[in-house]
C-alpha cells in the first residue's frame, strides 16, 4: 500500500486505494471522493422482531452519521474558504515552504508549471471547499473539493508535488 504524506507537515492525505488522474501537466492530481455512512452497524440475526413482540424503534440507538471517505479516512480538518487574496497570499507562502524541499527536475517541473495549476485553482476557487491535514500545521498542503456539475459526490484536488509517497 502507498500513502502519500503532506511534505511539509508529514501529515497523510492520501493513499493509492484512492485512484487519481493528473490535470494540469501532471500538477494537479483529481480523485473522486464518496458519501459512505460510518457508525450504522445493522445486524440480522434471522430473528422476526414483529413475532417476537418487538417494535420498529427496538434496538440499537445507531449512531450513523454521513461523511465523505477521504475527509473521513485522512481525518481532513475542514477550512473556512478563502477568497482570492488569501489563496494567493497561502500558496505564495506554501510555494515558498516547498519548493526548496523538492529535487532538480522535480523543482523545475514545478517552478514552471506551478502559475498554470494556480490559476486552474483561482478558475474554481468560489466552488472549493478547503481541507488541511490533522495537524493543521500553518502553510501545509492545503486539499480541495469541488461538485463537478451534477454530481452528489465531491471530487478533490492535491497539488502532486507537494506529496511524498511512502511505501507501507
Amino acid at each position: 500500500m502507498l500513502v502519500y504524506q503532506d511534505m511539509i507537515s508529514g501529515d497523510e492525505l492520501l493513499s493509492d486505494s484512492f485512484p487519481y488522474k493528473e490535470i494540469e501537466n501532471g500538477m494537479i492530481w483529481e480523485v473522486e471522493g464518496k458519501w459512505v455512512v460510518r457508525g450504522a452497524l445493522e445486524v440480522d440475526i434471522g430473528a422476526n422482531p414483529s413475532a417476537e413482540g418487538g417494535g420498529e424503534d427496538e434496538g440499537v440507538d445507531d449512531q450513523a452519521v454521513k461523511v465523505v471517505d477521504i475527509v473521513d479516512t485522512f481525518r481532513l480538518q475542514e477550512q473556512p474558504a478563502f477568497d482570492k487574496k488569501q489563496f494567493v497570499a497561502h500558496i505564495k507562502k506554501y510555494i515558498k515552504a516547498l519548493t526548496p524541499k523538492l529535487d532538480g527536475e522535480k523543482q523545475e517541473h514545478f517552478k514552471k508549471n506551478i502559475e498554470g495549476a494556480t490559476k486552474y485553482l483561482l478558475s474554481k476557487l468560489k466552488d472549493l471547499q478547503f481541507f488541511v491535514g490533522e495537524s493543521m500545521t500553518d502553510d501545509s498542503a492545503l486539499v480541495f473539493a469541488y461538485y463537478k456539475e451534477g454530481a452528489t459526490d465531491p471530487t478533490f484536488l492535491y497539488l502532486a508535488h507537494g506529496l511524498k509517497e511512502i511505501k507501507c
